[in-house]
C-alpha cells in the first residue's frame, strides 16, 4: 500500500505547479523604458518643428555713379512763355525747354526737351531805371527723367536806354558776356528785334516796345552756363 502513496501525491504537486505558473503569468510585465526616456519622448512630440528659412536673396548690383556735368557747360533753352520788364516781378518763376542735348563722355546727361525752370532776379519797367528798363533772369533747375536738379547758372541781364526820339538800344550783360544791339525804333513806336551775341548766348526774339520796355517772347532762345557742376543720376 505504501507504494501507491507517491502516485497520490503527484497530482497535488502538479496542481500546485500549475497554480503557481498562472499567478506569474497574471503579473504585469515590467517596462524596460525608463521615466527619463518617456519624458524626453513626450517633449519631442510637443516641441514645434522649425520653419524652413528661405534662401538668402543676392544683393542688388551697386548703383552706377552719376554723370557729372562740369561747370561752364552751356545749357541752351527756349522760353515757354513771354517775359516783359513791364509786367515781370522780382522772384517770379518762368519755364523753358532744353533745346539741345548736353552730353558727358558721349552720354546724354540732359536730353533735348527736358523741362527747365528759372527765376526773374530783377525787373524794372521803362521810366523807373534812368528812363530805361531792365530784366535779369537765370535758370534754377532742370528736370531729367522726372527728377529735378538744382542748378546755378549765369544770368541774362538786359537793360534798355533811349538815344533820342528815334533810336533805342538794348544792353545785354551778366553771363551773356555783354553786347549792345540797337537800331531805329520807328519814331519810338516800333519794336526793336535783335540778337544778343556773346559768350555763346543768344536772345533772338528779344525786343523793345515803343516805351523801351524789354520783351522776351515765347520760343526765345537763351543759353546759360553752369557756375557749379551738377550730378545727373541714372543716365548710363
Amino acid at each position: 500500500m505504501n507504494r501507491y502513496i507517491p502516485l497520490l501525491i503527484l497530482p497535488v504537486v502538479l496542481a500546485g505547479a500549475f497554480i503557481s505558473g498562472c499567478n506569474k503569468s497574471s503579473q504585469p510585465a515590467t517596462s524596460s523604458t525608463s521615466p527619463t526616456d518617456s519624458i524626453q519622448a513626450s517633449q519631442n512630440q510637443a516641441a514645434p518643428q522649425p520653419t524652413p528659412q528661405p534662401a538668402p536673396q543676392p544683393a542688388p548690383p551697386p548703383e552706377p555713379p552719376p554723370l557729372v556735368v562740369p561747370a561752364n557747360t552751356a545749357i541752351s533753352v527756349v522760353l515757354d512763355q513771354s517775359l516783359s520788364s513791364k509786367t515781370a516781378v522780382n522772384g517770379q518763376s518762368f519755364s523753358a525747354t532744353v533745346s539741345a542735348p548736353v552730353a558727358v563722355d558721349n552720354v546724354i546727361a540732359i536730353p533735348k526737351g527736358a523741362h527747365a525752370s528759372g527765376v526773374v532776379n530783377d525787373a524794372k519797367a521803362a521810366g523807373r531805371f534812368k528812363g530805361g528798363a531792365s530784366l535779369d533772369i537765370t535758370l534754377t533747375s532742370v528736370n531729367v527723367d522726372g527728377q529735378d536738379y538744382a542748378i546755378d547758372t549765369s544770368t541774362h541781364d538786359m537793360t534798355s536806354k533811349g538815344k533820342g526820339k528815334r533810336t533805342a538800344g538794348m544792353v545785354g550783360g551778366g553771363g551773356a558776356g555783354g553786347a549792345i544791339i540797337g537800331g531805329l525804333a520807328g519814331g519810338g513806336k516800333g519794336a526793336l528785334i535783335g540778337a544778343l551775341v556773346g559768350a555763346g548766348a543768344g536772345t533772338a526774339g528779344a525786343g523793345l516796345t515803343g516805351n523801351r520796355d524789354i520783351v522776351l517772347s515765347a520760343e526765345t532762345p537763351l543759353t546759360f552756363r553752369l557756375h557749379q557742376p551738377v550730378e545727373i543720376k541714372g543716365r548710363h
